[in-house]
């Protein structure tokens, strides 16, 4: 498959069977990941490789109270929230495997000002994206179906204690890997000429 037919065809997957991909497949896709450009060469991610249904149980459970507390405040009803809690949570039981990419700051520049402490830890962001990105082209390259699930933004004290990470580690994602089980819909894309806001 060239790049932009990988790039174009690639899509967010939500279900998935439930036979497991290869670890070597896990560790190609996490090779991918470290070839990301970050600031400085310093690669401030760290992965966290979650298989086991127990652990798993422990990241919906722990994740489950913060998301319901988020849709109470969205003014949705507890019959809504109960259904799409338990449709959350069923992406992170029903997924083989799940990468938590992970922001790690230890290894960037210091500065004496905070306006460049500020950007230098938002290139790290946007490094992490990077990386997640060629998570989720890797997986397809090699046939397996992706998603990414930002709950982690929302509820980083619940993620860090149930996978009993270390305080420098900064859950940003999870990214659910398998065998798709079912082709997702696909939303349309703006036409280039949207997207292009000035060509000087």
């Amino acid at each position: 498959m060239d790049f932009f037919t990988l790039v174009q065809t690639r899509r967010t997957v939500r279900s998935f069977r439930p036979d497991p991909p290869p670890r070597a497949a896990i560790e190609q896709i996490l090779h991918a990941a470290s070839w990301a450009p970050s600031p400085h060469g310093r690669q401030p991610w760290r992965f966290v490789v979650v298989e086991s249904l127990e652990r798993k149980q422990l990241l919906a459970q722990a994740m489950g109270a913060a998301w319901r507390h988020h849709l109470a405040l969205d003014g949705l009803d507890p019959a809504t929230i109960e259904v799409r809690l338990q449709r959350s949570q069923e992406r992170v039981l029903n997924a083989p495997v799940i990468i938590v990419p992970c922001l790690y700051l230890n290894d960037l520049d210091t500065y004496p000002d905070a306006d460049r402490q500020a950007a230098e830890t938002t290139m790290a962001i946007q490094s992490l994206g990077c990386a997640v990105q060629n998570m989720l082209l890797a997986a397809f390259a090699l046939g397996l179906a992706a998603g990414w699930m930002c709950a982690p933004l929302f509820a980083p004290a619940a993620v860090r204690t149930a996978l009993a990470l270390a305080d420098d580690l900064h859950p940003q994602a999870l990214i659910p890997i398998g065998y798709l089980a079912q082709e997702p819909k696909r939303r349309p894309r703006r036409p280039l000429h949207e997207l292009i806001v000035q060509w000087l």
